[in-house]
């Protein structure tokens, strides 16, 4: 499950977002998971016991996953008492991209607006490359800063691929008719730019024709949000990306989001911890490696605003802390 992000806190995306997610998951709001990730179906193995020795294991293979460094992570610049809506100097995006900087080739940002628009430029100075999203809502006149951000920071040369929206159609916060009329607008505006749209892996099989439009098809992959126990996840999330990529046949497809949470509250065979969260981490990092798969890791960073939207799990996402300081190894 993605969260509401960048634009604006009035753009209603908290329960919005919530919502949506409850009515296409019904384990979200208490009642058994959904049908491909029912209980029955991670009964088949037990949860991981770890001893000192596996832990100190664990930690090797985290800290070299982490210093080859992973193909992408995403990007939010928030400090503590910062949300949506919050004005983000360039300062601030700079020296949190710095901590993040050795440890991937690509950063994903989720706005052009309230300051946001300053995170690809910066990311290029700092020598790397970029997925730029337009955070798409219910507020039309936010809508329009959005499109007018994103096409402005391409033309400038700091967008290497561009994200019209994120799970739109999951929170239906826009018509498909209005979704396809936002991408047809960027990729006129951005002839030889990538341009796509970020949604969760299933909505692609139901929506065909934003499945088409798009250059470049952005998955958001969670088993964590469907009960799916974290020895099972990485399975679960190759048939996720499997879905998606036989819904998009041809076409250059992207994890846009996946990762584990170290704390909160567990959900349904989905339990938060810290081993739980650097072991996904390694796998799918080395997934990715071996087979080529272009991944941006959900979070750099803690986010303690999310636990508005997502309950006290959401606010540890990150590989570093709200602090900065890196969590695991």
């Amino acid at each position: 499950m993605s969260k509401p992000h960048p634009a604006s806190a009035s753009n209603a995306a908290n329960a919005a977002e919530q919502g949506a997610w409850q009515e296409a998951h019904p384990a979200h709001s208490g009642a058994k998971p959904v049908a491909e990730s029912g209980s029955g179906r991670w009964a088949t193995q037990g949860p991981t016991v770890w001893t000192d020795e596996a832990r100190d294991a664990l930690a090797t293979d985290f800290n070299s996953t982490l210093q080859r460094g992973v193909h992408g992570l995403c990007f939010s610049p928030y400090l503590e008492g910062q949300q949506p809506g919050s004005q983000i100097g360039e300062a601030q995006i700079r020296e949190r991209m710095r901590i993040l900087q050795p440890h991937a080739r690509w950063v994903r940002s989720f706005s052009c607006t309230d300051g946001h628009e300053h995170t690809p430029r910066v990311a290029h100075e700092l020598g790397l490359k970029t997925l730029v999203g337009a955070w798409l809502g219910t507020d039309a006149e936010i809508n329009e800063r959005e499109l007018q951000g994103v096409i402005e920071v391409a033309r400038a040369g700091h967008a290497d691929i561009v994200a019209v929206g994120n799970e739109v159609l999951l929170r239906e916060d826009m018509s498909e008719d209005e979704l396809l009329a936002c991408i047809e607008r960027v990729k006129d505006a951005l002839p030889g730019v990538p341009v796509g749209y970020v949604d969760a892996y299933y909505l692609f099989e139901k929506h065909p024709r934003i499945t088409a439009a798009c250059d470049v098809v952005m998955t958001n992959c969670y088993p964590f949000w469907e009960g799916c126990p974290r020895e099972q996840a990485l399975a679960y999330m190759q048939t996720m990306v499997a879905r998606t990529r036989a819904a998009a046949p041809g076409k250059r497809v992207l994890i846009s989001e996946t990762g584990w949470p170290d704390q909160g509250s567990p959900f349904h065979g989905s339990v938060p911890s810290r081993e739980g969260a650097m072991q996904y981490f390694v796998d799918c990092c080395r997934w990715a490696e071996e087979d080529g798969i272009e991944i941006f890791y959900f979070a750099a960073f803690d986010e303690a605003w999310k636990v508005g939207a997502e309950g006290d799990v959401g606010a540890y996402w990150g590989l570093w802390d709200k602090d900065g300081a890196l969590k695991f190894g």
